[in-house]
């Protein structure tokens, strides 16, 4: 009984914090009103964090492995649908144009400015919190604006690897071949998919309600912004868990709290990626006084959220 309460205590807090319907439905720690209890297959042994995955990448200590160094990349994400990397391009350096066939590519700028080139737009200016995305067979490149290193968080297609226009020659990929081919037809931008969210300048000082950066049929990239903290549920408080799919987070702004299962509560900040394995239970809870944001990246938006069934109860 005191879970439930807490639960409708922390949904009104959420409810006054946040920005947009999809906001508040996505931080709830409960599902919908109308939830259907079932038997849900979830793993008998936690999975653990394998490969680049972990808990948590700490920005400073991705930093601190590569201090000295203006071009680095270090993957720190992978699964069936996704790979994450941080990437850094010191001053003057540029990429080869490509493009990928079947899926978005999509970054966020964390320091440094980069000029981005998108087939069909306008060239632009990205710097911090910049969110650009670029969708299927639309040819791009980028390069460092300035006198820094320009640092981004990357996100590409699992297993596809990337493709080039005949005036590049294509860089080397394990098992691959580069061959003269024909094609047609490309993805493109629409209403919620936009080349590029300048966070700060939009959302924070702007105040636009903007709760999806990334949405098609494989991708849903949400942005949670909280304006104030919320206090820290129990330890027995889960919020979800994904029979199919782990998820992953960015930090983009302010200070959040994260809950996974077998793991201890977590504090993190701007720069800061945590990820929870499939069918972990996990939960994310605005901290502190200010503002927070984090971007929650998963594939499929039509995903299924199992909750704790007490929550459903209690139809918060």
């Amino acid at each position: 009984m005191r879970q439930l309460k807490w639960a409708f205590a922390a949904a009104l807090t959420l409810l006054a914090g946040h920005q947009t319907l999809a906001q508040t439905q996505a931080q709830a720690t409960a599902p919908a009103s109308k939830a259907t209890i079932a038997w849900a297959a979830k793993p008998a042994k936690l999975p653990p964090y394998t490969g680049a995955n972990r808990l948590v990448w700490r920005l400073a200590d991705v930093l601190a492995a590569h201090k000295g160094k203006g071009s680095w990349s270090q993957e720190v994400f992978s699964s069936r649908d996704f790979v994450g990397e941080w990437i850094s391009m010191a001053p003057g350096e540029k990429t080869k144009t490509e493009f990928y066939a079947d899926d978005r590519v999509f970054w966020v700028v964390q320091s440094g400015q980069m000029k981005v080139s998108i087939e069909g737009q306008e060239p632009f200016i990205a710097s911090k919190h910049f969110l650009v995305q670029v969708p299927k067979r639309l040819q791009y490149s980028m390069e460092t604006v300035g006198s820094e290193p320009v640092l981004r968080f990357q996100m590409k297609p699992a297993g596809e690897a990337p493709d080039y226009p005949l005036t590049e020659t294509p860089t080397p990929v394990k098992g691959v071949q580069y061959i003269k081919a024909a094609y047609s037809g490309h993805g493109d931008y629409d209403k919620v998919n936009v080349p590029y969210i300048d966070f700060d300048k939009q959302i924070v000082q702007g105040g636009e309600k903007r709760g999806v950066w990334i949405r098609d049929d494989h991708t849903f990239v949400t942005i949670l912004r909280s304006t104030t903290g919320a206090p820290t549920p129990p330890d027995k408080v889960w919020g979800h868990f994904h029979a199919n799919f782990p998820e992953i987070w960015l930090i983009v702004e302010g200070t959040q709290q994260f809950l996974v299962e077998g793991e201890k509560l977590l504090t993190v900040t701007d720069g800061d990626l945590v990820s929870a394995p499939t069918g972990r239970w996990h939960r994310a809870t605005p901290f502190g006084d200010g503002p927070s944001t984090r971007l929650a990246y998963i594939p499929r938006p039509d995903n299924l959220h199992w909750y704790q069934p007490e929550q459903a109860a209690g139809g918060n």
